[in-house]
């Protein structure tokens, strides 16, 4: 399974395309898609959409995940993140993927084992975990965090599916399922 993953950003998008085969990981491709960060928005959303479209008519991958957008201190600053993140998600449904969200905190987590773990642990443990032969940069690192985050997730999102049909008419009370 090829899984691509996105770390959004109006001036630079991080993505990361990684392989899962069993309990494998296998590095394909790391990159960005930059904007010019003096340009208007429409034009650099239209470069974030055609970028994003272009890494997957590339790498065909067979699903995406993507970073969700956290609050910032500056609304604006997170106004024009969550527009270029839009953008991401536009393109990866209109080549018809399916598309996962993941928290930073999921994904540090999901890479170096601690939620709080700074950029530069990020980076070092997706280029040991993919066995590269050196440290992506950040943006791209991100995003292949954020693949590693969901190809570690599938297995346990397929068992839940496997047993909705079990759950059905059940309800939580107390932290418990209950009929």
């Amino acid at each position: 399974m090829i899984i691509l993953g996105i770390d959004p950003g109006l001036r630079t998008t991080g993505f990361g395309v990684i392989e899962k085969h069993g309990n494998k990981l296998r590095y394909i491709a790391s990159g960005t898609v930059k904007t010019d960060s003096e340009g208007e928005l429409p034009p650099r959303l239209k470069i974030i959409l055609q970028g994003v479209s272009e890494i997957v008519g590339t790498y065909q991958p067979d699903c995406a995940a993507i970073e969700k957008v956290f609050v910032n201190v500056n609304p604006q600053s997170t106004l024009l993140l969550g527009q270029a993140r839009g953008a991401a998600i536009c393109a990866l449904v209109h080549a018809d993927l399916s598309v996962a969200e993941y928290t930073a905190l999921q994904v540090k987590q999901a890479v170096t084992g601690h939620g709080k773990a700074a950029k530069e642990q990020v980076q070092d443990m997706v280029s040991r975990l993919l066995s590269l032969p050196g440290l992506p940069g950040t943006d791209a690192a991100d995003a292949l965090g954020v693949a590693i985050c969901h190809a570690n997730s599938i297995d346990a999102l397929a068992m839940l599916g496997a047993l909705a049909p079990q759950l059905q008419g059940l309800r939580m009370k107390r932290g418990r399922l209950v009929g």
